[in-house]
């Protein structure tokens, strides 16, 4: 059985920092692109991160700011978010790609003072 599930979200003010996670089980990992996404109310679901193994590449709206990175032992990729703006306030989701594409249900981040 598939599961991608994130943790990490919650509120943090406006300079602050979270780390995100998401851990995987049920399909082969390693051989997966693993992404970062997030979503705001009426708006489209935003790319943010893409790493398939090597360097991750970036939005340019969190470049500098956010750090993708993952341990295919641990079968997990991370979000490090620094530096929060209140604009980045919405849904995280990860999501694996390959033969078939797999999301989590999604985190909620909140920047606010």
């Amino acid at each position: 059985q598939v599961q991608v599930e994130e943790f990490g979200g919650g509120s943090v003010q406006p300079g602050g920092s979270l780390r995100l996670s998401c851990v995987t089980s049920g399909f082969t990992f390693s051989k997966y692109v693993m992404s970062w996404y997030r979503q705001v109310p009426g708006k489209e679901r935003e790319l943010l991160a893409v790493n398939s193994g090597g360097e991750s590449n970036y939005a340019d709206s969190v470049k500098g700011r956010f750090t993708m990175s993952r341990d295919d032992a641990k079968r997990t990729v991370y979000l490090q978010m620094n530096n929060l703006e209140v604009e980045d306030t919405a849904v995280y989701y990860c999501n694996a790609g390959f033969v078939q594409e797999y999301w989590g249900q999604g985190t909620q981040v909140t920047v606010s003072s």
